[in-house]
């Protein structure tokens, strides 16, 4: 593996989107030993409170935190982000650059937040097209096409629309929810002791309940666009542990009936 090489790339439109969506899942597949790389698709300015230098600093802290082994910033507009070729080609390329085996994007509408996150789920998905094309390496910076075998998606909580994805899975993210709250934390320019303590409590309060569904005190739920293919089922399921209140901490569902 060269070292431009990644297992899996996280994108987002903003810097801390990252961190407070998929903060966990990167915390942890780097804990596992994987090479994780976050891909910001703009630098979050302008802002009421914030610089894009301010922004760069507190984006380098959260990744150091959550140890990316790669992060960067794309150079696509802020409020202004939009599907079309010229940001299909900027992801593209950092794919293309990276080839990862995965990609992991946001989705979903937030009609009362920003218009630029529904924007970046059909960039991601187009990206992920583009970065497998040939005989277009001009518009890729001269890199090589590369194929990225998997989409997964990270749902927004609250999306305007209830989505049924074909297959969903949680990530255990219990071991590693602090380093999740830490890199929220860098970005103080964005919030205030007030805005970061309603932030970090309906962080803890989704993780939570996501995490419930598979017996976890912690989790990020993430979804794919098609069932997910095993050989092995009973490899895959595992031993089940009742989610809490009603299980025993550290038992499985077989030994709490025994």
């Amino acid at each position: 593996m060269s070292d431009n090489m990644l297992d899996i790339v996280f994108t987002a439109p903003h810097p801390d989107d990252l961190e407070i969506g998929m903060g966990g899942a990167i915390a942890k597949l780097v804990k596992l030993g994987y090479r994780v790389g976050m891909v910001h698709m703009t630098n979050g300015e302008p802002t009421p409170r914030g610089t894009p230098e301010t922004r760069l600093k507190e984006a380098a802290a959260a990744a150091e935190i959550l140890g990316a082994t790669a992060w960067e910033m794309l150079d696509l507009p802020n409020r202004e982000l939009m599907d079309g070729p010229a940001a299909r080609y900027a992801l593209a390329t950092a794919l293309r650059k990276y080839r990862p085996k995965i990609l992991v994007g946001m989705a979903g509408r937030t009609p009362a937040g920003s218009p630029d996150h529904y924007q970046a789920q059909l960039i991601t998905e187009g990206a992920r097209f583009y970065s497998q094309l040939t005989k277009w390496n001009d518009r890729f910076a001269g890199t090589e096409p590369h194929r990225v075998d998997h989409l997964v998606y990270r749902p927004v909580p609250g999306s305007a629309e209830v989505t049924h994805w074909p297959g969903c899975f949680v990530v255990d993210i219990s071991d590693v929810i602090e380093q999740k709250i830490a890199a929220i934390s860098c970005y103080q320019s964005q919030f205030d002791r007030a805005r970061l303590d309603g932030l970090l409590h309906y962080v803890r309060a989704i993780s939570g309940s996501e995490g419930a569904r598979c017996g976890f005190r912690y989790g990020e739920m993430y979804s794919l666009p098609r069932p997910p293919g095993v050989s092995d089922m009973v490899a895959m399921l595992g031993d089940w542990r009742i989610p809490p209140p009603f299980g025993e901490n550290g038992r499985s569902a077989s030994d709490a009936v025994r």
